[in-house]
């Protein structure tokens, strides 16, 4: 009888164990606005994920939800998320801002990290990365491939970071140049193959040889590459598949060492809110293989620029540049304070149009 309770003891003790190592793994949340297999926004994302796996092993548990719309949804799931112990909780799209506040308010012990936003609180952090010293490098290659001068656009929401990225890429593409024109059609909406390909053929249709975009799927290189003699770049990840046709280069967007820096402070009690804004000096924009369809002189140039954007010795809005009203924004030299890119709301001088309310 002894024996019996003392294998019973035992066995208690030793699940109790059992279940205080699982508890003392540290759950992490994704909340994705596309699926994973996206090919660009929401596949980078991912891949954070997977490496914050391979980094911490059996330490972590990752749970994800995919193709959530921001809103009500999103804070439905961020909820859900909490309540089913998440340590941290990573909301990976613009939209997700008011809906990630929301719920912080209300598990104050949970620490969440909001993407491209701006609002911040105790337990709330935001991070981006420069993806407009991306567009710079874009602008100057398509300044120098396009030969109808026309150069198209497809833009998702008119929110400051899609606006900065068109004036910065029409900058550069206007450099080199002087005869460009920039049609920008806008999708609303982040991730839908179905309008990225329209809105892509309809930009071909107007003239445009050389597409740019601000949306996740590879649709609008498909049609780029259906069109024959358009050229594109793969947007948010290197969208490789597609390098033997239109795609030129790309943006690839690496959150991968930010997540992991991330995970570790909550593991090690050293979190604290904070605004991250890295670009392709801190390696959080990439620069994918410009390709034999670039001429060599553009591609060196094109490195070139790299380098001086990632050194910090050349900034993307570099004066002198008029907005769009010919009102004077930078004058020479001058260089854009952070905080008027952030809340970005005007197009540079020569854009055609109005920017959407």
């Amino acid at each position: 009888m002894k024996l019996t309770h003392l294998l019973a003891t035992a066995a208690v003790a030793l699940g109790m164990a059992t279940s205080a190592f699982a508890e003392d793994k540290t759950k992490v949340g994704f909340v994705y606005v596309g699926p994973v297999g996206d090919g660009g926004w929401t596949y980078e994302h991912n891949k954070g994920r997977l490496a914050v796996e391979a980094e911490f092993g059996d330490k972590v548990e990752t749970v994800f939800v995919e193709s959530v719309p921001e809103g009500a949804d999103a804070e439905r799931v961020m909820t859900q998320m909490a309540l089913q112990g998440a340590d941290l909780i990573f909301t990976t799209s613009f939209g997700y801002m008011d809906p990630t506040i929301n719920v912080a308010k209300k598990f104050p012990d949970v620490k969440f990290e909001h993407a491209t936003g701006y609002k911040t609180a105790e337990n709330v952090s935001v991070y981006s990365a420069r993806f407009y010293e991306g567009r710079a490098i874009q602008g100057h290659i398509a300044g120098n491939m396009t030969e109808s001068n026309i150069i198209g656009y497809i833009g998702s929401f008119p929110i400051p970071e899609v606006i900065r990225g068109i004036n910065s890429a029409f900058i550069h593409a206007r450099k080199v140049n002087p005869d460009v024109e920039f049609k920008i059609v806008w999708a609303y909406t982040w991730f839908d193959p179905a309008k990225e390909a329209d809105a892509a053929k309809v930009l071909i249709e107007q003239g445009a040889d050389v597409i740019l975009q601000h949306t996740d799927s590879t649709a609008p290189l498909a049609a780029a590459a259906a069109a024959g003699n358009v050229v594109g770049f793969g947007q948010a990840s290197d969208m490789a598949e597609f390098k033997d046709g239109p795609r030129v280069s790309s943006i690839i967007d690496d959150w991968a060492p930010y997540y992991i820096a991330r995970t570790k402070a909550v593991m090690d009690g050293t979190w604290e809110t904070m605004s991250t804004w890295d670009g392709i000096g801190a390696g959080m924009v990439g620069i994918g293989e410009i390709t034999d369809k670039v001429p060599a002189n553009v591609k060196a140039e094109a490195l070139a620029m790299k380098a001086a954007l990632a050194d910090g010795s050349y900034h993307a809005f570099t004066g002198p540049i008029n907005k769009q009203d010919g009102s004077a924004w930078l004058a020479e030299g001058e260089t854009a304070d952070d905080g008027t890119l952030a809340g970005m709301n005007f197009y540079v001088e020569g854009i055609e149009g109005e920017i959407p309310q």
